[in-house]
């Protein structure tokens, strides 16, 4: 299914979301904090729920000029946060690079990382190169059964994924006792189907409990987000003739505290090519930001206050409590 056709269904299914936040949510902050920058869609797993679709047939990544161009972009734009995607990024053949590059600006950059890709010998390295560049790592794991992970992820995934969180423990990411952690690794939740995210705390408890038990692991935090209608997922449920219901649950949950702290307002998303978005799920829908600005120039002067793109899949980060 095209990125229009999946707008199209969602367009007509329910009210235009813009309308639903006030007007003074629907200009980005100035000045922005995160410079999210997606730096390949080349990925070893070909998760079900990837907006991005990506996998190991992909074969976009970014180059050293689009890099350069987001060093001086988060200068130039007096940027506070970095945060690097994919894909998986460790599959980037300059990853290494970038880390130390972004050590020697005297930035912790947050990294997304499958985990799974951890235990790969060909990236094994990365466990300690994240914990000497003081990498904030946010770590993918749907769920803390291997049932419900390998049945989005593949088979073996979730042993995978603890295993690195073992290698991970041993250099200091995760919180042993209660009384804090060397390295942060916040895990990300979301649910393997078409229903709204449990309580996050409560969820974060039980994550805690399952995987200190069951396997010795530990983590530092979590996060519980909505699956958003659009990629490999908003094709499933198309399928199975869900795509609407699916949205008009999204809908029905609509909290309108949420849209003052849409991520949205304070960050840009920046792909592989150096086109820039006003989040990852606009990347991948392919809705640039108003005047389809590049890196190139927010590196050459910092850009002023914009409009939002929005779109009805922006129901899902404003569902419930929120997916930003």
């Amino acid at each position: 299914m095209s990125e229009k056709s999946i707008l199209s269904i969602l367009r007509d299914a329910a009210p235009a979301f813009f309308t639903m936040v006030p007007p003074e949510h629907r200009m980005t902050n100035e000045p922005l904090t995160t410079l999210q920058i997606n730096i390949g869609y080349v990925c070893n797993l070909a998760c079900r729920h990837c907006h991005l679709q990506c996998g190991p047939k992909r074969t976009e990544v970014m180059s050293r000029e689009v890099m350069q161009a987001c060093f001086d972009a988060y200068e130039t734009g007096g940027f506070t946060s970095v945060d690097i995607t994919g894909g998986a990024p460790e599959m980037h053949p300059d990853m290494e690079w970038f880390l130390r590059e972004w050590q020697a600006r005297g930035v912790r950059p947050i990294v997304r990382t499958n985990l799974c890709i951890l235990t790969d010998p060909r990236y094994s390295h990365f466990v300690n190169l994240y914990a000497e560049v003081g990498a904030q790592l946010f770590g993918s794991l749907p769920f803390y059964s291997a049932r419900n992970v390998d049945k989005i992820r593949g088979d073996g995934t979730f042993m995978a994924s603890i295993e690195a969180l073992r290698m991970l423990n041993d250099v200091g990411f995760g919180d042993h006792d209660g009384q804090g952690d060397t390295h942060t690794i916040t895990l990300v939740f979301n649910p393997a189907g078409a229903t709204m995210p449990p309580d996050q705390a409560s969820m974060e408890q039980q994550f805690h409990r399952s995987l200190a038990r069951d396997f010795d692991v530990h983590f530092s935090n979590l996060v519980a987000i909505t699956n958003n209608p659009i990629g490999r997922f908003a094709e499933a449920l198309n399928r199975k003739g869900k795509l609407e219901g699916y949205l008009h649950r999204l809908v029905d949950a609509f909290n309108p505290a949420t849209t003052e702290g849409m991520m949205c307002r304070d960050q840009i998303s920046v792909d592989y090519a150096g086109r820039v978005y006003d989040c990852d799920f606009n990347q991948a829908l392919g809705l640039e930001i108003v005047g389809k600005k590049t890196i190139f120039d927010f590196a050459r002067e910092r850009q002023p206050s914009r409009r939002i793109v929005f779109a009805n899949h922006c129901y899902a980060c404003t569902a419930g409590a929120g997916s930003s």
